[in-house]
């Protein structure tokens, strides 16, 4: 999959003007056993349902939703992710943090249960 960049500019009558990309904005993802990620529970302003919360990503968005995307079809159900943090749908605490250290990411379980 190739991401195409947002190019401002329409027409330039120099020859010789070349389109400069400022690539230095992408954030660098550290390897994975470099990351500390927190398994946890969350009910707040959900009506009550439950999902797990991934906490402490550190990299690139697109990194991150890779991530999420594994996690979500490993669980078979739906969710997010942004701000360095991922949401899946519904109670997979225990399944969310062994997928994790087989990946391996440094996990821990935070909260009860």
């Amino acid at each position: 999959m190739s991401k195409k960049k947002k190019v401002n500019i329409v027409y330039s009558t120099n020859p010789d003007y070349s389109y400069d990309f400022d690539e230095s904005n992408e954030i660098e993802t550290p390897e994975k056993s470099n990351q500390n990620l927190y398994v946890s529970i969350d009910r707040k302003q959900r009506a009550g349902k439950e999902v797990t919360l991934i906490e402490g990503f550190e990299g690139g968005l697109d990194d991150l939703k890779d991530l999420a995307k594994l996690l979500k079809s490993k669980c078979g159900v739906g969710g997010a992710a942004k701000d360095g943090k991922i949401l899946i749908q519904g109670n997979h605490k225990q399944k969310v943090y062994d997928l994790l250290l087989k990946e391996g990411y440094r996990a821990k379980k935070k909260g009860g249960n």
